[in-house]
């Protein structure tokens, strides 16, 4: 099982998971880029050197972890994945925050980089590879989502899900950040399905 963190995170997360699978090694990447075409390139190294060892991998992926393992080209490597509070359509996501920011495209196309007041920077560069590079994803996949998601709305993670035949899941008082007791024991029973049981396709289950 090899774990993927977000934006903040730490390979270290992983020693959350292992108590859950008892028996199976978990591997957190310890990844150091932030742009997807680096980050992009450390995971499909580490994907590949550890398929070299193991017959079977699932992904667990959080945050934007899950985009730049979308991004990373291992659907071939990789059995299923599991994803936390994904970030599934990036460009939308930094749209929004050109808006909340009340960055304009043109602005951000001259000056290259632009900072905000909520502590992102936004890129035209960035933008651009995003736009460029829209992912292209054939694998199992469940999605753990919560209803108090201030990244994404239920809408954009629900076209996802349903254009990529992905089983999502929705913790009505979940938030991005699973954080609380009540959010973690939901994630955990939740993830401990994602291991053991045949991930088919289904409709959105409202939890």
């Amino acid at each position: 099982m090899l774990y993927i963190h977000g934006k903040g995170g730490s390979a270290s997360e992983s020693a959350h998971y292992q108590p859950l699978f008892p028996g199976r090694e978990v591997i957190g990447l310890a990844y150091q880029s932030t742009t997807p075409w680096e980050a992009g390139r450390e995971i499909r190294e580490a994907v590949t050197e550890a398929k070299s060892s193991y017959d079977h991998i699932l992904l667990i992926a959080n945050s934007i972890g899950a985009y730049f393992s979308m991004n990373a080209g291992i659907a071939d490597l990789i059995d299923r994945a599991c994803f936390i509070s994904p970030i599934v359509d990036l460009e939308r996501l930094i749209c929004n925050m050109m808006k909340w920011a009340d960055v304009t495209e043109e602005r951000l196309k001259t000056e290259g980089v632009v900072a905000t007041s909520f502590g992102e920077d936004l890129s035209w560069a960035y933008l651009c590879y995003v736009r460029e590079h829209p992912i292209k994803w054939a694998v199992p996949t469940r999605i753990l989502y919560g209803s108090r998601d201030n990244l994404t709305d239920f809408e954009t993670v629900a076209a996802f899900a349903k254009a990529h035949h992905a089983k999502l899941t929705v913790m009505k008082t979940g938030e991005h950040w699973f954080h609380t007791e009540e959010q973690m024991q939901f994630l955990d029973e939740w993830i401990r399905a994602c291991g053991t049981e045949e991930m088919n396709p289904g409709t959105p289950a409202q939890c």
